[in-house]
């Protein structure tokens, strides 16, 4: 019996009988004193678990708490990936947090999380040494300008943003209706009404080089607008679907690709030869052709002609940056 069966045991004694013996849980646990008493002690100090010693009635029961008294719960036996991977990234995601909007829930809630990771017979040090969580190609933010954006966002209040466009090099003075902010591929995003282009877009915070609350009311755009025009699409760019990607891999790729999802509509098959054949919808193919680079000769674009001449131009002016 590990530690977290243990302590569902333990729990369900206190729950069942208005006072337990000491020997009473020792025969059912089928362990030492000492353990015993470690974990009434883990249950009660870190669980905030209202354990207490009964002198009259020489046992343990729960102690009933008042109203703001801190809550207690069992954590989960088990952590499947997707449970240990969700807790694990929002644990680093609020240490890396700047200081403002949440600072003061910050340590509570990491403290929370830890508890809930501190499961089983792993503690939350072990868990953090043996699983890794690495950001790769993260675009800090500046430190004043997450705050600001987030409560105006919260607030509904509009922002004026200099905004640096890295595709054409310029930079413009921008109105902002926040809508929604996305953490994507390690870095964040902020969709929003663009009063200029009188559009919805996604920008990048990193590319924000000034950022001012203003006091006008924010515009609204209904959530099914913001999920057809900015996420139907393939990448955090995707604007609405007007194209379809038909991408081919080798046998050897699809081990790998095919158990991954790249959008949520799309459809694949192997064809006679072992090779996996993707299709998904996209509009700006800005990110989709990188994610087709990056399998050099492993993939190849069937469809669209456009997209197809595209990554062929691409791999020629690769070619001839190396030379034959």
């Amino acid at each position: 019996m590990d530690r977290t069966e243990r302590f569902c045991k333990i729990d369900q004694l206190l729950q069942e009988r208005q006072c337990v013996a000491l020997e009473v849980m020792l025969d059912a646990l089928g362990v030492s004193r000492a353990t015993v008493i470690r974990d009434l002690e883990y249950l009660r100090d870190r669980l905030n678990a209202p354990i207490v010693w009964d002198r009259e009635r020489r046992g343990y029961r729960y102690e009933t708490r008042g109203k703001g008294s801190p809550r207690y719960a069992l954590p989960g036996l088990w952590l499947n990936a997707s449970e240990a991977h969700a807790l694990l990234t929002m644990e680093q995601l609020l240490a890396n947090l700047q200081p403002g909007l949440l600072g003061p829930h910050i340590e509570p809630l990491r403290a929370r999380i830890r508890m809930l990771l501190d499961a089983g017979d792993h503690s939350v040090e072990a868990v953090a040494k043996r699983i890794r969580l690495l950001q790769i190609a993260a675009r800090p933010v500046e430190p004043g300008h997450f705050p600001l954006i987030a409560t105006a966002l919260l607030a509904r209040k509009r922002l004026a943003v200099r905004h640096h466009n890295r595709k054409t090099d310029e930079t413009l003075e921008r109105e902002l209706s926040p809508q929604r902010l996305v953490y994507y591929r390690d870095n964040w995003y902020l969709d929003a009404w663009c009063h200029l282009r009188e559009a919805l877009r996604s920008f990048s915070l990193d590319a924000f080089e000034r950022v001012e609350p203003l006091e006008r009311r924010a515009k609204e755009v209904a959530e099914k607008t913001l999920n057809t025009q900015l996420g139907a699409g393939y990448g955090i760019f995707g604007g609405q679907p007007d194209r379809t990607a038909v991408l081919r891999f080798t046998p050897e790729r699809a081990r790998w690709v095919a158990r991954e999802c790249w959008h949520p509509g799309q459809r694949s098959e192997f064809d006679g030869q072992g090779r996996y054949v993707l299709t998904l919808p996209y509009a700006d193919d800005t990110e989709l052709v990188l994610d087709i680079l990056r399998y050099g000769p492993e993939v190849e674009v069937l469809a669209p002609p456009e997209l197809r001449k595209t990554v062929r131009e691409r791999l020629r002016q690769a070619r001839a940056v190396y030379g034959d």
